[in-house]
């Protein structure tokens, strides 16, 4: 039953992240998925640290913004 809740709940999550997103312009596209992607990583590079997790989104986001 605890995993059945969590699969909805992630699946809700996913489906409203997925429509929130639905009007962005390029620049805001890039810069969302440039802090997901830096969050992944830094994430992965630091072993699960929130430290690394925080400055690895905001370092994505950054670059994310940067790129056209």
């Amino acid at each position: 039953m605890k995993q059945m809740l969590k699969t909805i709940m992630l699946g809700a999550a996913l489906a409203a992240m997925v429509t929130g997103c639905a009007d962005m312009n390029q620049r805001q596209r890039n810069t969302a998925i440039g802090a997901g992607a830096g969050a992944v990583l830094g994430s992965v590079l630091t072993n699960g640290d929130s430290l690394g997790t925080l400055g690895g989104a905001a370092v994505g986001g950054i670059i994310g913004h940067q790129t056209r």
